[in-house]
């Protein structure tokens, strides 16, 4: 089993003329293989930019607390070496990558991660069968990394990407953003797939409960000027639904 541990977490981003705007006051988030965590919250509470630190994004510094997965401090890792540990991020904008298709994409993030390259006849069979389930035309894996995709094919890619790596920990920045019921509905049946095998701990950061009505959270949390402010069960994010988020403003 593994273990996400966020204590006390504090971040700033730099602002043009170099002073340090503070975006993060202070997170505490435990999140344990096998469990998914809702991260919910008004535009502009801190949502995107904790996963964005977690992952390694420049843009943002650490100025107090700290990250461990598996006790090992990750804030100290490179980009790269986070992934490799376990850790992915699927992005609320993935991005374009020209000159490289999602076949070779693929395999040479599996080869990173693993320490050795997939034999090709077995990962060709992995490749396709997860592009089956997502419902995906075969002919994308020789089409460059999401150069031309549409927002659910953008999306669907990010999940096939999920299926493939097995992470430790994964984090879904708002994947929900852009999909219509259709793709919504194949890109949940693609995290729940890889839930259903209880190795990877999620962090989902959604504005909406649609998707949690088809990812059931373990837990809910509301995010607000940078914290946490209020935890739950899946009640909560009905609650959210119900009443907005105005009355957990008074308590940021």
């Amino acid at each position: 089993m593994s273990t996400l541990e966020i204590r006390d977490l504090q971040v700033s981003v730099k602002l043009p003329d170099g002073e340090l705007k503070p975006i993060l006051a202070g997170v505490d988030l435990t999140i344990k293989s096998g469990e998914t965590h809702a991260i919910m919250g008004p535009n502009g509470s801190g949502k995107s930019t904790l996963a964005y630190s977690i992952a390694g994004h420049p843009k943002y510094e650490i100025t107090g607390g700290s990250v461990t997965l598996d006790g090992q401090d990750i804030l100290e890792l490179s980009v790269d070496e986070r992934a490799r540990a376990g850790l992915f991020l699927a992005m609320q904008y993935p991005v374009e990558v020209p000159g490289v298709s999602v076949a070779n994409f693929l395999r040479t993030a599996k080869t990173a991660i693993d320490g050795e390259a997939p034999k090709l006849r077995t990962w060709a069979g992995e490749l396709r069968g997860a592009m089956e389930k997502l419902q995906m035309d075969p002919a994308f894996a020789q089409r460059n990394v999401n150069e031309g995709f549409s927002g659910g094919e953008k999306k669907r890619h990010e999940i096939m990407q999920l299926e493939l790596l097995k992470p430790k920990m994964a984090i879904l920045d708002e994947t929900d953003s852009g999909l219509d019921i259709d793709a919504l509905r194949v890109v949940s049946e693609g995290v729940n797939r890889v839930r259903e095998t209880g190795a990877t701990g999620f962090l989902l950061i959604t504005h909406y409960t649609r998707i949690l009505r088809y990812i059931k959270p373990d837990f809910v949390h509301v995010f607000v000027a940078g914290r946490i402010v209020q935890e739950g069960g899946p009640e909560l994010a009905e609650e959210l639904e119900a009443s907005g988020y105005e009355k957990f403003l008074t308590k940021a």
